[in-house]
Formats: structure tokens, sequence, C-alpha cells
């Protein structure tokens, strides 16, 4: 996700200089992530500050495949578009200014999440949803997760990606050979590698497993480092103007497939054969290697997917679409608070987990946009965000 503004000389721009599908795209993927965390919220596996998990097998087996497929791309797809704009970036600013900027943009919300807005989260669960009468002021006093990165792992890694991209280019001198925008065999070859180099990392970091205080969940890294080294990539050899729908468009019978079809056969693993769901997750298990490479493979075929549906379908700008791309970083920032109020508030409706899911994700979506739309305006805060 570009986390600021997303200058670029590449063509298909508006008059900001902004790529206006990417803009676009990076909307979709901010609702995204508020739905994905609606959905673990109420039934979906995987971390989050509230559960309320629904039993009814109907909605959970689609809810844990779409936080499956979520998974596959959605982060991993918000580091490619980020580095899209840093070579760029770095050489109109220089490395100093832009690492100052960077820690400027990333770091102050770092610290505002952590300090301020995790700590009103957890107190909020704690007093409300788990019922102990206790004040703020209480609660404070024997708190302890002051370091609490949740959800900005994401900009924290962003950061560090950036100081080593930084640091490469200072050694390499731009003596980068050029490369050729890859072709659809080339793309899946690569997500095949891709998922193997990823079950080899989980027999050591499982899915779940979380380098604290940092937030990292490194069984999904392969994934991250090398979609945001093909951002850079991607960027200096001005693929995004290459691509278009034909380049890849057999990707959607393909993704159509690996869901429908692949999904369903990996589900079988455990129902049918009995294979225990930790096996999935990590370790020596072809349940754990099966698992890997469906997920990068469908993920990876989604990134590019996307980005020649989005050169198409969704480059064409709007005052609504602009206002709301504005306000995406601080979306991001802002949905966890909105999920967890709207959470708190609706505990007490006498219906299925599952339902509740169909009244806060849309909720959530509109809510933190909403808000996000607001915050930008703060003087002082819209040079943050």
């Amino acid at each position: 996700m570009s986390v600021s503004s997303a200058q670029s000389a590449l063509p298909g721009q508006n008059n900001e200089g902004k790529i206006v599908y990417i803009d676009n795209l990076k909307v979709l993927l901010t609702a995204l992530v508020i739905v994905h965390h609606a959905l673990v919220t109420y039934g979906a596996p995987g971390g989050w500050y509230y559960y309320e998990k629904t039993e009814l097998a109907g909605a959970v087996i689609p809810m844990t495949m779409t936080v499956s497929v979520n998974q596959s791309f959605f982060m991993g797809f918000f580091f490619f578009l980020s580095a899209l704009f840093i070579p760029a970036s770095l050489k109109r600013k220089g490395a100093t200014a832009f690492m100052k900027d960077r820690l400027f943009r990333l770091g102050i919300p770092l610290i505002f999440y952590s300090f301020v807005q995790a700590t009103v989260m957890n107190f909020l669960v704690y007093r409300y949803a788990e019922n102990h009468n206790i004040t703020f002021v209480q609660f404070l006093a024997g708190y302890d997760g002051w370091i609490n990165v949740g959800v900005l792992w994401f900009v924290l890694a962003l950061l560090l990606f950036s100081a080593c991209y930084v640091g490469w280019t200072k050694i390499m001198k731009n003596n980068v050979k050029a490369l050729r925008l890859p072709s659809l065999k080339q793309v899946i070859l690569f997500a095949v590698v891709l998922g193997l180099v990823t079950f080899l990392v989980r027999t050591v970091f499982p899915v779940g497993w979380v380098l604290e205080p940092l937030g990292f969940q490194l069984g999904h890294f392969p994934q991250y480092i090398t979609v945001f080294i093909f951002g850079l990539i991607a960027a200096e050899n001005k693929w995004i103007g290459q691509i278009d729908q034909q380049h890849y468009r057999k990707l959607n019978i393909f993704i159509l497939c690996m869901t429908l079809i692949g999904f369903p056969a990996i589900y079988s693993f455990k129902a049918v054969l009995g294979q225990p769901l930790d096996w999935f997750v990590g370790g020596w298990h072809i349940a754990a290697f099966v698992y890997a490479c469906w997920e990068q493979i469908i993920g990876i075929a989604i990134m590019a997917a996307l980005l020649a549906f989005g050169k198409k379908r969704l480059n064409t700008c709007s005052e609504f679409m602009s206002k709301m791309a504005r306000c995406a970083f601080a979306v991001y920032i802002l949905h966890p608070l909105v999920l967890v109020v709207l959470s708190v508030l609706f505990e007490s409706l006498a219906v299925d987990p599952a339902v509740k899911f169909l009244i806060v994700a849309p909720l959530g979506v509109i809510l933190t946009f909403l808000l996000g739309n607001v915050v930008v305006k703060i003087p002082g805060v819209n040079k943050v965000v």
C-alpha cells in the first residue's frame, strides 16, 4: 500500500502525478483488510483483539476459505504497490531526505498506534466485552502491553524494507540489469518456487508464530520480501506501463479453478485423511507443503490479474475515489478501533456471530472511511497520513 503520495513518471496518471488505477486498487485492498478482520472476529481463523466465533459449519467454511484466499495476496500486494513508488521518490529526494520522510510518515503512526490506539482498544475489550468494572485509569495502572504495533507491523516492515533498499542502492550504484516483463509461465514458475521456499521457512516459523514485539509472522515473509523486491524491479523497468489484461488473460480461469477446486482439495486432507490442522501451518508435512504452494500460486496469480484488471477497468478518476484514496492510509490505521467498537456494541445482540459479521463488516468499511476522511483534514495530522 502506498502510504504517501504516489509520485511517478509512469503513464496513465491524473494531474497530480498519481497512477489512477493503483490508487483505486489501494482503496479496494484497504476495504478488503477491514472485511478480513471482521471475518476473523466472527468465525475465520486468525489473531485479533476480540473474538465471537460462529459454530455454523455453513458459515465457518466459506469464512475460512475467504480469509485463506485473502491472506494469499492482499498484504503482499500492499508491499508490491508501495515498492512501485520508492525508486522515484529516493532519486528525487536523496537517501537522507527519503529516510527522514519515511521515519516521519511511518514512525509517527507506529508510536500513536502502539501507545494510544492499541491501549484504548484493549481497554474497551477488557472493560465492556469481558465485563471488568474498572476505569481507564485503573486499567492503565496494571497495563503492560505498551509495545503493540498490531496491524502496523506492515508499516514497520515497510520502513525496514525501505532502509534495506537505500543501503542496497549505495552498494550497487545503479548497476542493475534491465529485465523484461515476466510472461504468464514465468509468473507461475516464480510462484511455485516461492511456495517451496515458503514451505521450508515454515518448517521453522509456522503460520501463527509471531516475532514479538515487531508483530512479524515470518511464515508469510518470503512472499512479502520477494514481491517488494519485484515492485522495485517493476518500477525501475517500467513494467506497469507494459501490463495489459491480454498479457495475463488466462489467469482469471486459473484463479477460479485454484479457489473452487484447489481449496476443497486441500481441505480434504483434513476432512478425509484426518490431517491435523497444525500440519497445514508448518513442519515437514505434505499438508504444509501443498498448502504453501497453493497459497503462493493463487496469491501471485491474483496480484498479476488485479494489476491487469485494474489498468483496464479501474483507470478512471472520480472525486469520490480520489477522496477514498487520500484517506486510505488513515483508514488502515484506524480500522481496528472502529471494528472493536462495533463488535463491543453488537455483543449483546441475540443473533449468531455470522449474522453480526453481515452487519459489522459493511458498517466497518463505511464508518472507517468516513472517519479517515475527517482525520486527513486535521491540520498537522494531514502531513503524516
